[in-house]
């Protein structure tokens, strides 16, 4: 593949490091005292209240809203993790999947929300891209390692 400057598995490996700042981003922007007290999943418990789908809100009720302080822990811990393998490219095949499930879980939550809408398939996307172009072949632990080649 021709490619200026990378190239292209060097090129997927920039997409896998941004994607893992971003994760890492939305880690280090919340409110950990407020969000670990349950004011996150008190937030999405709203918005599930008044979702157009039916099974959404079933959903949230009976996965998330018994377990408020869990979910916020799995939710805040998930997103550093993602960031963080994603960067280092540890795991990596295993955080791109994870990253996309959690990003569809976001989507689907906040559906009638289009800035959400677009900043999770445009993640999304990223994951399946670097997914199939097995961007950890480049500056990545796994890499190094030999690890899922």
């Amino acid at each position: 593949m021709q490619t200026v400057w990378l190239s292209g598995a060097e090129w997927f490996a920039v997409l896998r490091i941004g994607l893992g700042l971003w994760w890492l981003e939305s880690w280090r922007h919340k409110d950990k005292k407020s969000w670990f007290a349950g004011g996150g999943i008190t937030w999405a418990a709203g918005i599930a209240a008044d979702h157009r789908w039916p099974a959404v809100r079933k959903g949230f009720d009976r996965l998330v809203k018994p377990h408020p302080r869990l979910m916020a822990h799995l939710v805040a811990y998930a997103e550093l993790a993602l960031g963080l393998g994603l960067i280092v490219g540890l795991l990596t095949p295993i955080a791109l999947i994870a990253g996309a499930v959690l990003n569809l879980v976001y989507l689907v939550l906040m559906i009638h929300d289009w800035a959400e809408q677009g900043q999770n398939l445009m993640m999304v996307l990223i994951s399946v891209g670097a997914l199939c172009a097995m961007s950890w072949q480049s500056w990545s632990l796994d890499g190094a390692w030999g690890l899922f080649l």
